[in-house]
This record gives C-alpha cells, structure tokens and sequence, in this order.
C-alpha cells in the first residue's frame, strides 16, 4: 500500500480508501465488517462514511452506514490505527427527514456531528466534510455553471458561519481536519482565503468525483490541488461500476445502475461509448478494465486517495490490488486520445 499525508496535517492515509456507501443498503452488517476487515488487513486505513449513507438515501436507512463501521471499531478496538472520513448534509428538501430545514449552518453541523459520533462509536472523527455546498452551483452531473439568483452576500455569510463551527469542533477535538465536497474551484478558494484571514484550520481535502468518464476536476481544481496542497479524494473511479465493462452486454441484475435509475449521467449513451473503448484497451493490455480505471486514477499527482466501492470481497480485491498496477506511458497516452475524442461523458 502506499500512504500519503492528508493536506498539511500528518495525517497518513492509504492510496486507497474504503468507500462504504453501500453498507446498509446493498450489504448487511456482517457483509460490512467483512469488508472492513480485510481491507484493513490489506493495508487501507482510510475509511469514507457520511450521515446521508447509504446511497440511495432513505428515510428507514439512513445513518445504517455509520452504525455498521460504529459497530466494527468497538469490536475491533483499533480506533487510533484508522482515519475517520465522515460528512454533514448539504441542503435538500427530499432529505428533510435527516433534518427539517436541513441546511448547513452552525445549529445544524452541531446537531450533526452529535449523532455522527454516536453513531460511529467514537469521540473524534479524523476527517469532517460538508457534503455538498449551500448555494447553486454546478455539481451531481452538471458539467457547467448557471448563472443563478442566489445573494452574493448571502452565500458568503453561509461560507463563514459554516467554517467557523467546522473550526469550533476541530478546537474542541471532536474533529482532526476539515475537507469539502463536491464543491468548485471558486468554493474551495473562498474556504482558503477565510482560512487565512481568520486562522482557520485549513481545508485539507476535496472529495469529488473524478474517473476515465469525469476528468473536469483537471481543469482547474488540479492546479489548486499542486499549489495549496489540497488535494482530491477521489470518488466513482469506477462511474458507479460502469467502467468495470460490466453494463456493456448483459447488465447485472442486482447492480446499482440496474437497480435504481438516479444515476443514469454514469450510463448515457456516450459513457456507454467511451467505456468501451477503454475496457478494449484494458483487454489489449492484459489488465482489467476494472484495474486500468482505477490505476489511472491512483497515478494522478493531485489524488491524495482513490476512494473505491465493492458490494462483495470479490470486487474487494481487484479494486486494491489495482495499487499493484503501474500503467506505462504508452496506456496513458492511448487513454488520453479516448478522452480526447469522447471528453467527461458524465460530469
């Protein structure tokens, strides 16, 4: 495994981070503290979590995730030996019953970590997020930005109140490190300029997605990640199991893409082209699709990790053993003339 700090802390984490979206909702309990189990004995010490989980969100399920992992560090009693990634919902009506009006504010992140803790089993939690941001903008498949009616003033009003309780708890040490997610490159540079001017603990991290099918976070985000060493975690390597080759003839069943039709920016048409050249230039490589996409994403410079997903200890080991794959240049370059010619298919 290969370990990396997270921002400017010293905070090591592993390449590969266990995604866990999927406990409480497509694997049991006991499917979860498999998972946990051996990816920690393969060398993860990073685990990603969130209040919202699992995915799809659900009233009857919501915070199971949580409980799963919660229920796996008081058996395993390693708490120290392993980083804590959780979040703090963003604004949206249909998740009111998380909270009613759920927004990110002071009285809502207060209320929030309580029951991540409680949750989770624990005192501290490594790594806090806000979920998504409190304003309009371009995430969750949109590719470009709106110009919206959303107060200026407003927004950045939001901005300090929400970092200065994020900064509260990392005072009180219910907190380590402070992280964003899907959020932009203006958003993460409001947080940093704030974070300078108020002595802020610093952001340390941007969980977005980013694959062979959503490259957008190169364009700028990858710059900030090299000179503000805030770097990405990395999620849906896979396009939500699209890139494994997998949805091209005979679509599984029981997956996700199958299951639930929210996701379909993973599977529109030109995703569906794109992944097929790339899982032919796996296939001529000796690789598997699977490992190609996600060594693609280790190597990159701005990734501090890879958060990967797996609903079985089958799917489990190839996604970390990918970390065993080096991809030559000549891959590279055969990737980036795919992307070129088929560009972020699912933003």
């Amino acid at each position: 495994m290969i370990y990396s700090e997270l921002g400017n802390t010293k905070i090591k984490v592993s390449k590969i981070c266990l995604g866990t979206m999927t406990f409480g909702e497509q694997n049991t309990e006991s499917d979860a503290h498999r998972q946990l189990d051996y990816a920690i004995e393969n060398g993860v010490n990073f685990i990603d979590t969130a209040e919202m989980y699992p995915v799809p969100p659900n009233s009857k399920t919501q915070g199971l995730t949580e409980k799963y992992i919660g229920s796996w560090l008081n058996k395993n009693k390693k708490r120290d030996n392993i980083v804590i990634a959780s979040k703090v919902t963003g604004p949206s009506t249909e998740l009111s019953y998380i909270r009613n009006p759920l927004a990110i504010n002071k009285k809502n992140i207060e209320k929030a970590i309580i029951e991540n803790l409680k949750r989770l089993q624990t005192n501290y939690i490594d790594l806090y997020q806000i979920h998504w941001p409190q304003r309009q903008t371009n995430y969750f498949g949109e590719l470009n930005y709106k110009y919206c009616k959303d107060n200026s003033n407003e927004i950045i009003d939001n901005i300090y109140e929400s970092y200065e309780t994020m900064n509260d708890l990392v005072l009180s040490g219910k907190v380590r490190s402070i992280g964003l997610s899907n959020d932009t490159s203006w958003g993460l540079m409001k947080f940093l300029e704030i974070s300078k001017e108020k002595n802020f603990s610093k952001i340390v991290s941007v969980q977005n997605p980013y694959s062979l099918l959503n490259r957008i976070y190169e364009i700028n985000m990858a710059e900030i990640a090299k000179f503000e060493n805030v770097k990405l975690l990395a999620y849906s390597p896979l396009g939500f199991g699209m890139l494994t080759g997998k949805y091209i003839n005979n679509p599984p069943k029981n997956s996700r893409l199958t299951i639930w039709n929210r996701f379909t920016r993973y599977s529109n048409k030109d995703s569906l082209l794109a992944t097929k050249r790339y899982v032919e230039l796996a296939k001529k490589n000796n690789i598997t699709p699977t490992q190609m996409a996600l060594a693609f994403v280790n190597q990159q410079p701005f990734v501090c990790s890879n958060i990967i997903g797996a609903t079985n200890l089958i799917q489990l080991k190839e996604n970390i053993d990918s970390i065993n794959i080096n991809l030559s240049k000549k891959v590279i370059d055969e990737i980036n003339t795919i992307h070129l010619s088929q560009p972020n298919p699912a933003p």
